[in-house]
């Protein structure tokens, strides 16, 4: 398993490099040329995560990429490799699929925003991660895929995330073909939130970013929760349920101080509670 890094300070060491400043946790696949979602890269990208969730100082998180490729989906030649095994690879390809449903599950999750910045090819599970994070940044010179199509192997699992965020007949126009698109129809599909010139990428992400900083991480937390619960709900339910969270939201400390602030006309002191 690749080693946990450090949060705090950086490192560029590992399948998944590391580096935070100014309340961003910025995590980049270091694997190139394809940074594929191998296990030792799945359970670094993990750790990172998990390690996350209770610092209190991370408040966004970017998922970045080197190379050409953002991420080219799952390890073919780890999996292939497996099948010389007794079951035929079958146990080694239920815990790929197992562990990368988990690392999708705890983006989606998550209390701090996730952006993914994109430059290069997301295919496959690759899209599917940034199909999972909360915002998704791509350079001009971005395209995606779900090609599985074109080997036998239909992208079931990136289809669960890439159905919530596009439309149906975009989806199944992306998986019954496995062509690829560029980043422009990627924004029109509902992909990407932007799509920025390959010099301004990094620039645009952290503006984003310190923009989300700048919020109180209790109503972030509050809301990007209620966002995906919601979503999954009849609408009757869903106002119920997003009702009871406004109720419970305003009466936080955050909530009081942003009114009272608001309303005296300077800026929010947040406590995150």
């Amino acid at each position: 398993m690749a080693e946990i890094v450090a949060m705090k300070g950086s490192t560029a060491e590992g399948p998944v490099w590391s580096s935070f400043d100014r309340g961003v946790l910025r995590l980049v696949l270091a694997n190139p040329p394809a940074n594929a979602l191998s296990l030792d890269t799945m359970a670094a990208l993990q750790a990172q995560l998990d390690a996350a969730r209770d610092d209190k100082s991370v408040r966004v998180i970017v998922l970045a990429a080197t190379g050409k490729v953002f991420c080219a989906g799952h390890d073919l030649k780890e999996m292939t490799a497996h099948r010389s095994d007794a079951d035929r690879g079958r146990a080694f390809f239920e815990l790929t699929m197992s562990r990368c449903a988990a690392l999708m599950q705890s983006i989606v999750r998550h209390p701090k925003p996730v952006i993914a910045e994109v430059d290069g090819l997301a295919t496959a599970a690759g899209l599917q991660l940034v199909a999972s994070c909360d915002l998704a940044i791509a350079s001009d010179q971005s395209s995606f895929c779900t090609p599985g199509v074109n080997i036998g192997l239909f992208c079931s699992t990136p289809m669960v995330a890439l159905s919530r965020n596009v439309s149906r007949k975009q989806a199944m126009e992306m998986l019954l073909t496995g062509e690829t698109i560029d980043a422009t129809s990627a924004r029109d599909f509902g992909l990407v939130n932007r799509v920025v010139p390959r010099e301004y990428l990094k620039h645009i992400v952290g503006k984003y970013a310190q923009t989300i900083v700048s919020k109180s991480p209790l109503t972030l937390k509050i809301g990007k929760e209620a966002f995906y619960a919601q979503a999954e709900m009849g609408l009757g339910e869903a106002y119920d349920y997003a009702a009871r969270v406004m109720v419970e939201n305003m009466l936080a400390k955050d909530a009081e101080e942003g009114i009272g602030a608001f309303i005296e006309k300077r800026e929010p002191e947040w406590k995150g509670e």
